[in-house]
């Protein structure tokens, strides 16, 4: 059976989890294969959009019970190669030049509230979809999401997260910002669907150029991220989307 399923409709890409039977848990199997298919998405010109979705009750319960019985018995060498297997996936979803979108229906518990918190926009099933970082429950650290959830949605409301190992509902993982859209449950495919239709109709380098932009930002000064600005704001208009797209405004 393949682990992740991979589709395409027009110019929107979909990953679909396919470990229904283990609740989709990620183990190093899984990590490598999203991996791949991130860093082969990403010069994929025909594609605009991925939706990165799971099959089963659970968007992703985690990390695979066997997988952490084979993790306590790691060498160092050997659990700093898979973390870095871990922080490399990670990094490809947050960093792929296509708006990557999370459907997330069911549990979306530790690594699998990380790997929503990666994606661009994250929505999920009102009554259905749940999010939590419970690792120091059990004695682990989020230390690889940790970076990208202080940058989504700030210290005060990380160190609750990660600090309680809380489970919290999609309403109110969307009014503490950790998702994008809280939608009825029966709407989640065909909401899912729009906004990546929205997406897909806007121009590919202008998103690719947003989204390194974002990245880069974080942690600049305000004089050197303005001027980072004004630099990329020239380079855009280079662009042959851009210049198209005005000539398009303009013989309207």
């Amino acid at each position: 059976m393949n682990i992740l399923l991979s589709s395409v409709e027009g110019n929107i890409a979909r990953l679909t989890l396919n470990r229904p039977d283990k609740r989709n848990a990620l183990n190093s199997d899984l990590l490598r294969a999203l991996r791949t298919e991130f860093v082969s998405l990403k010069t994929d010109a025909s594609i605009k959009v991925i939706i990165l979705e799971a099959n089963g009750k659970a968007f992703c319960a985690g990390a695979d019970l066997a997988y952490l019985q084979d993790v306590s018995t790691f060498s160092a060498m050997e659990n700093l190669a898979d973390s870095q297997l871990l922080q490399e996936t990670f990094h490809e979803i947050y960093t792929s030049p296509k708006p990557v979108i999370a459907k997330v229906h069911g549990a979306a518990i530790a690594g699998g509230c990380g790997l929503a918190s990666v994606c661009d926009i994250v929505i999920a099933a009102e009554r259905g979809a749940k999010f939590g970082y419970s690792e120091v429950k059990i004695g682990f650290i989020p230390a690889v999401v940790m970076v990208y959830l202080l940058r989504k949605i700030g210290d005060t409301k990380a160190r609750r997260l990660l600090l309680s190992a809380e489970v919290i509902s999609s309403k109110e993982a969307e009014q503490l910002g950790l998702i994008t859209y809280c939608v009825d449950d029966e709407l989640l495919d065909n909401f899912t669907n729009t906004i990546a239709n929205t997406l897909s109709g806007n121009s590919a380098s202008s998103m690719a150029l947003v989204k390194e932009m974002m990245v880069n930002l974080q942690g600049m000064s305000l004089e050197t991220g303005l001027r980072y600005a004004a630099s990329m704001n020239a380079f855009t208009r280079m662009t042959d989307d851009c210049k198209a797209g005005i000539a398009t405004f303009l013989n309207q």
